[in-house]
């Protein structure tokens, strides 16, 4: 599922989008484009996407000035593409968990190695296709350097699209970088020996500067943008499986929980607002609320996974009696809705005259089926045991959790 957020960087609002796995993440991930692409180009969305196939929750944004964050293009440089970083894991860290694994394409896997120092949770980092230096993006406005130099900026196409570069963003890709030597995370480097945008040299310049433990991969045929799918699944599938060795939740799977007993459900916050994380005996899934009353959408909400517990053992229940008797059900499906507005729970809570709760619920049976077997599969919906639990007397009782 993918939450699509705002968050500030200096005095600008950045955005973001954070994909998360149906279960507990194994670790969070910050991923930063290329230079001038966005979150949504087709590298980081595939790369992202296959990332969470792998367990992962990928948070990737538009750096200033592009997609849909604020500023201005012309304004912004390599110094600030990394501030937007720190920005982004500093907003990670405040409203789920800090990035572990840092990964980035292009000039984002320079600014990777640069932003790794100020995020102290970073354990691991990933770069693909990136320069040794910032200042080998400018090879790719070579033709406008000396206009920039002398007429102090100029309209640039960059990938087919025009930009503004000014000559402070020259000034800044050119300060002396040492950060790659101070690396203090375990380092992967992923380069194509023909990518004709950033020659795999500079991948063997970040390798040979780097201290261990490091590790290199080849991306083979693979261009520059990484625009063929099987590429960034490659890519996605080797960072998953190499981070395994430094992210610790990663060796062992989803974070541990105490184990529960047959039948009994453990619920354990899985951030400050709204999300939570539900366990059983041998199962692991998320709840939380929709955006609109202040969640994150990461999960069903309380009565969405009413419903989908109703829903479900009607299911089962019609099934079952229709194999015992031969029925010839092809297909069941139910569909189910709450009356209630969410928000309204307590507003009422004391009020002796509140509104009766209904569970709206319909069967579809398919099948070759008399109207006499269609009505009886209806009747036998009625029967199935979670009807008879919300149809009956319920006693819900409250005592403290003693460890």
């Amino acid at each position: 599922m993918a939450l699509q957020v705002k968050f500030p960087s200096g005095s600008l609002m950045l955005a973001g989008s954070l994909e998360t796995p149906d279960t507990e993440p194994k670790g969070y991930a910050l991923f930063a484009h290329c230079f001038t692409c966005g979150k949504s180009s087709v590298a980081a969305s595939r790369i992202s996407r296959a990332l969470v196939e792998k367990g992962f929750a990928v948070f990737r944004f538009d750096f200033t000035g592009l997609g849909g964050s604020e500023g201005d293009f012309a304004n912004s440089n390599f110094s600030s593409n990394v501030d937007d970083l720190v920005a982004a894991a500093d907003f990670m860290r405040s409203e789920y968990q800090a990035p572990a694994l840092l990964v980035g394409h292009s000039l984002g896997g320079r600014a990777v190695l640069s932003a790794a120092a100020r995020i102290s949770e970073v354990q691991a980092v990933a770069t693909l296709g990136a320069p040794a230096d910032p200042d080998h993006v400018s090879k790719q406005f070579a033709c406008d350097l000396e206009r920039i130099e002398k007429e102090g900026e100029a309209n640039v196409s960059l990938a087919g699209r025009p930009f503004t570069i000014k000559k402070q963003f020259l000034e800044d890709i050119r300060q002396d970088n040492r950060d790659i030597e101070q690396l203090k995370a375990a380092l992967l480097v992923m380069h194509s020996p023909v990518d004709n945008v950033v020659s795999i040299a500079q991948a063997e310049k970040i390798y040979t500067r780097a201290k261990h433990p490091k590790s290199f991969v080849t991306l083979d045929s693979a261009d520059h943008l990484l625009t063929n799918k099987n590429d960034a699944i490659y890519v996605a599938e080797v960072i998953a499986a190499w981070a395994a060795r430094y992210l610790p939740d990663s060796a062992q799977g989803s974070k541990q929980y105490p184990k529960t007993a047959s039948g009994e459900v453990a619920v354990y916050e899985y951030n400050h607002k709204f999300t939570r994380t539900l366990v059983c005996d041998k199962h692991q899934w998320i709840a939380d609320e929709p955006a609109g009353v202040g969640g994150d959408e990461l999960g069903p909400d309380p009565y969405e996974h009413l419903l989908a517990a109703l829903g479900a053992c009607t299911s089962m229940t019609v099934r079952m009696y229709a194999n015992r008797k031969g029925l010839d059900l092809q297909d069941v499906q139910v569909l189910l809705e709450h009356s209630r507005q969410h928000g309204e729970d307590c507003q009422h809570c004391d009020d002796q005259h509140a509104k009766v709760e209904v569970l709206a619920r319909k069967v579809k049976v398919t099948g070759d089926l008399t109207p006499e077997q269609r009505q009886r599969l209806l009747e036998i919906a009625d029967l199935c045991p979670v009807h008879k639990t919300l149809s009956g007397k319920i006693v819900i009782t409250t005592v403290p959790w003693e460890d």
